[in-house]
């Protein structure tokens, strides 16, 4: 797995201008290519933000651009923005969050035969600093992949995370950790995505999300006991606060997002048929500490389709075997794990995890995360 995390590009307008006087023209003029239109003419209406799951993606973990960050931060801008153009019709390879795009539209389209007027659906948002004039070759991968994203945001340079809320965004994925820690700062569920690679084939049919427990879905209440005191303290809290819920973690949001949707297809009498998935996947023990979770998510009215808890086991084999189009842990020794055996797994860097080294068990010991 590759954790190269590297600020995305700030593509000013003085770069731009600069460029501009040295050559005489625009950059995006010297390129002999005449690029021919590859917009599609039949689309779905796009659903209104207000009533829309938005999913706001960087360009960076949509497709696969580490040669251009490459050449970026070698070779500058200017060069960066001739490689650009030179290749606009030349699509990206897909990235880390490709297969959950585009399992959020094999969704959508579920959703459109039961609910043929609603607008409660997936919404991709493609969120960038680049500047518009760069964009033309997003657009045009976009349209090679057959992709369904209407919704652009380019920022020229500037932090797009002020446009987050805007966007009613639901989710952020970036492989900008600054701009996650930003983005969780707003209040607003975010991860840090990673080039993978190892691929694993996910389902086409159904969208699969997995969550740890403390810390993604829930506070890092438990979590900061367990830090300070150790796991014996630990049992011994949740034991005593177990029909007290925990307080909401940075993800809450987003899986009653995803419950909403599938109380949908559970209306028209889909349930074991339903095309999304959800999964906790927790190094809690059951019996020790499983209870206080489970009444957790009950409180609130949320379910899990299954729940894992692996007592300390590490979680990358069980990742493999449910093949989750995204895993969200707030600690990197889980993500890295799983990432390791294909798992596309996300850090949310959220919690006093961020802050206290981890502690590895061994033998039945457990961590409570």
């Amino acid at each position: 797995m590759s954790v190269k995390n590297g600020q995305d590009l700030t593509d000013s307008e003085q770069d731009l201008a600069r460029i501009c006087s040295s050559t005489g023209q625009a950059p995006w003029e010297d390129t002999k290519k005449v690029p021919k239109s590859s917009t599609p003419t039949r689309k779905p209406k796009s659903p209104k933000p207000e009533h829309a799951v938005t999913i706001a993606v960087s360009s960076r973990v949509l497709f696969n651009m580490e040669k251009e960050q490459q050449i970026y931060e070698q070779r500058g801008m200017e060069e960066y923005i001739r490689y650009q153009v030179e290749h606009e019709m030349e699509p990206f390879r897909p990235g880390p969050a490709f297969s959950f795009v585009k399992a959020l539209e094999a969704v959508n389209e579920r959703l459109r035969e039961l609910y043929a007027e609603s607008e409660e659906l997936f919404d991709v948002v493609l969120i960038t600093n680049n500047h518009a004039y760069v964009g033309l070759r997003l657009i045009n991968t976009i349209n090679h992949h057959e992709l369904f994203i209407e919704r652009f945001c380019m920022t020229g340079g500037n932090s797009p995370i002020g446009y987050l809320k805007a966007y009613h965004t639901n989710l952020y994925l970036s492989a900008d950790p600054s701009k996650v820690r930003e983005a969780l700062e707003e209040g607003i569920a975010a991860a840090t995505m990673f080039t993978r690679e190892k691929i694993t084939e996910v389902s086409e049919t159904q969208l699969r999300v997995a969550f740890d427990g403390d810390a993604v879905l829930f506070s890092d209440e438990s979590e900061r006991i367990f830090k300070a005191h150790g796991l014996d303290k630990f049992f011994e809290h949740e034991k005593a606060h177990e029909n007290k819920p925990l307080d909401h973690g940075p993800l809450k949001g987003f899986l009653e997002a995803l419950g909403k949707l599938q109380k949908k297809f559970y209306a028209k009498g889909q349930r074991m048929n339903c095309p999304i998935r959800t999964y906790l996947v927790t190094a809690r023990s059951a019996a020790s500490s499983g209870t206080r979770a489970i009444k957790t998510l009950r409180s609130w009215g949320l379910e899990i389709d299954e729940a894992l808890f692996l007592a300390g086991a590490p979680k990358g084999p069980m990742l493999e075997k449910i093949r989750p189009h995204i895993f969200f842990d707030d600690q990197m020794f889980h993500v890295e794990g799983a990432a390791e055996l294909g798992t596309v797994a996300c850090h949310v860097p959220y919690g006093i995890a961020q802050r206290v080294p981890q502690k590895h068990t061994t033998g039945d010991q457990e961590t409570p995360k």
